[in-house]
């Protein structure tokens, strides 16, 4: 599981949650020298190779997603530690990562079942 349970629809099913696409903060050195670049995929002849290689980058991108929403969450969870003496409440939190308050906290209780389950696996 990379995110807190979504709500249960009308139906009794989970209601589906859009989900914010994180934004490509950087791209490996070539990025520098051709703006155009993009993982080599614009240079490739071949479709099938294009399709394989496109689908290797979006499912890695798809996994390096959920792995920072894992951290995400586990970071909120030890932000809003009672223990803490600087321990942030639920609007600070969300605030400062852009969730709603009710987000935040599903996050913290999604980071606490991380840290009590042993945090995120390599």
């Amino acid at each position: 599981m990379t995110e807190p349970q979504s709500a249960q629809g009308p139906q009794g099913g989970a209601a589906p949650r859009p989900r914010r696409p994180a934004s490509l903060q950087f791209e490996p050195a070539a990025t520098v020298e051709d703006p155009e670049h993009f993982f080599d995929l614009e240079s490739m002849d071949d479709p099938g190779r294009m399709l394989a290689r496109a689908t290797e980058l979006a499912v890695a991108f798809r996994a390096a997603a959920d792995r920072a929403t894992d951290f995400q969450a586990i970071a909120a969870a030890q932000l809003t530690d009672p223990r803490r003496f600087d321990r942030l409440t639920y609007a600070v939190l969300a605030e400062r990562a852009g969730w709603t308050e009710d987000y935040a906290k599903r996050m913290v209780e999604y980071g606490e079942g991380l840290i009590a389950g042993g945090g995120v696996t390599p």
